[in-house]
């Protein structure tokens, strides 16, 4: 292994990788034999024979994006893109030092680097094969350039090396996404032009929602069936009669981010539909509906407190001021002060859980605003359908963002929900109290 000069980082050096290049590299190779392709592209088309035969989708988006998102769904090539972009950028581009992370070390190393499509298996030369040093985690190509390996599951491994180049694998399933990203950011700081490829199954995770809502990332998507020639015959039909048309199917199969998981009764596409920047000056009414929490320990569920108002049959989320960590009392006046300043008629507040207590720890505030304890007949589920319902029929619009709310919502119901509904239920409450019809909760007014 020996050092080599650092080269910039420029456009051209990709232009390879644009269709116009392919197209007339087929079309000299279809038309007129490849002996009379120029010598530099046929020695370029040895070894990197993936530029004739990769799609579209495979390809870097034009300008070099400081952040490439291959979307893309199982079995559609994105390890494959993945391996040919950073081999490509050593071996042409000049870039020297590259951050390989994976879900954990033996993801980077099966898959990344000794997988099939990764990097080692598909050098179509073997003095392009770069040596895998396990005791460092790192792999070395003959001109001197290195790519060390790194695990999702401890960010802080990226505290301290720096880089010009990373590859970002399966970042959907990371469980500290956003950590190791921010980390990573910070480390890519060498070069005229640092840049990351992340290659991924979307899954509606804080970073992939991030990733895409990144105007300075350039995402492009592949599905399972583009890639159906590389696959064993029959699997994207199999799998296709088997998840097609399904948010599964569309997650696995298409490469498409659903928000909504499976069995959700809110769904966010209708939530985004309806949304308002502001609900209408004159409101026929207007409440605050509490969900207590009897705890204030840490980890004990959040107080859900939300405020709705309703205009013409037509009903608003106007505010959410649910928090973990209140006493009862502290909660009391938090939904007090949100219900005087908002001119609620009322407040509602379950009854389920402290009773009287609840009621207490309201008139506690000396707030002049009237209470209403609600009991509950049904479970959550069958409480949250018929609001769910408003919303399928588009009667309800959120006035403004209310992203932990809508987030839990959107989980409610699913297999990903996790702790109490506080926010929903909360939610739940203050809709039905506005809109409810048929069997609805006790209610007693104090």
């Amino acid at each position: 292994m020996h050092g080599a000069k650092v080269l910039k980082a420029r456009s051209s050096d990709w232009t390879p990788w644009t269709a116009n290049w392919r197209a007339e590299q087929w079309r000299i190779l279809r038309t007129r034999g490849k002996e009379l392709l120029k010598p530099s592209n046929e020695s370029l088309l040895k070894r990197h024979p993936f530029l004739l035969w990769r799609r579209d989708t495979q390809a870097p988006p034009p300008g070099l994006a400081r952040t490439w998102l291959l979307s893309g769904g199982r079995g559609a090539g994105k390890t494959r893109a993945g391996a040919e972009w950073v081999r490509w950028a050593v071996l042409q581009a000049g870039y020297r030092r590259v951050a390989l992370v994976g879900q954990t070390f033996s993801d980077v190393r099966e898959v990344m680097i000794e997988g099939p499509s990764g990097l080692m298996a598909t050098a179509a030369r073997a003095a392009d094969r770069p040596v895998w040093q396990p005791s460092r985690h790192r792999l070395e190509w003959e001109n001197g350039a290195v790519a060390y390996a790194f695990s999702a599951e401890d960010p802080d491994g990226l505290r301290g090396p720096q880089f010009d180049l990373a590859w970002c694998d399966e970042a959907g399933a990371w469980t500290k996404g956003e950590a190791v990203w921010d980390n990573l950011q910070l480390a890519l700081r060498l070069g005229p032009k640092p840049m990351a490829m992340v290659t991924t199954t979307p899954r509606a995770t804080a970073l992939i929602r991030r990733l895409k809502a990144d105007a300075s990332v350039v995402e492009t998507r592949t599905a399972m069936a583009e890639n159906a020639a590389n696959l064993s015959p029959g699997f994207v039909g199999w799998m296709t009669a088997a998840y097609g048309g399904t948010a599964m199917g569309r997650q696995e199969l298409d490469g498409e981010m659903i928000d909504d998981p499976e069995g959700a009764m809110f769904l966010r596409s209708q939530i985004d539909a309806l949304r308002v920047t502001a609900a209408p000056l004159q409101l026929d009414d207007c409440i605050v509906a509490v969900d207590p929490c009897i705890s204030a320990k840490p980890g004990a569920d959040a107080c859900g407190i939300v405020l709705a108002g309703i205009r013409d049959g037509h009903g608003y989320v106007l505010g959410d001021a649910s928090a973990p960590g209140l006493s009862p009392l502290d909660w009391a006046h938090r939904a007090a002060r949100l219900a005087e300043q908002a001119g609620a008629s009322c407040i509602v507040a379950e009854a389920n859980q402290g009773g009287d207590m609840v009621a207490e720890m309201l008139r506690m505030t000396g707030t002049g605003v009237p209470v209403r304890l609600v009991t509950a007949r049904l479970g959550k589920r069958g409480r949250a359908g018929p609001v769910a319902a408003l919303y399928q029929q588009g009667r309800v619009s959120h006035a403004g963002n209310f992203h932990t709310l809508e987030d839990q919502m959107c989980r409610f119901g699913t297999a990903e929900a996790a702790g109490s509904p506080d926010r929903v239920d909360a939610l739940v409450w203050a809709l039905w109290a506005l809109m409810g019809e048929g069997q609805g909760p006790r209610v007693r007014v104090l």
